[in-house]
């Protein structure tokens, strides 16, 4: 079966960062793109990130530009998401997506997500 292990969150000052972890089992994880997308206290889903099955293509929402950094290791079925220049807003629950294949809009697995909190 399909999984995903999200790790690497935590506490963290504003302005800290954080390296979040996402193994992936039970498919051809260089088949498919990935995500990450978070969800903060009372608040809907939101994308943050995503990346091609082979790392050559990256995409981030507007507000993660030049902070987060995706990538992936294939030989490790590992997908990354770092995190610097943390912020209060950045708070939230961060789930690893494994996205639909070709031009199909979604996901169709989930991790159970790790909680960041940035807080002084």
């Amino acid at each position: 079966e399909v999984q995903l292990v999200e790790s690497g969150g935590g506490l963290v000052q504003p302005g800290g960062s954080l390296r979040l972890s996402c193994a992936a089992s039970g498919f051809t994880f260089d088949d498919y793109a990935m995500s990450w997308v978070r969800q903060a206290p009372g608040k809907g889903l939101e994308w943050v990130s995503a990346i091609s099955w082979n790392g050559g293509s990256t995409y981030y929402a507007e507000s993660m530009k030049g902070r987060f950094t995706i990538s992936r290791d294939n030989a490790k079925n590992t997908l990354y998401l770092q995190m610097n220049s943390l912020k209060s807003e950045d708070t939230a629950v961060y789930y690893c997506a494994k996205d639909l294949s070709g031009a199909r809009n979604g996901y169709d697995y989930w991790g159970q997500g790790t909680q960041v909190t940035v807080s002084s």
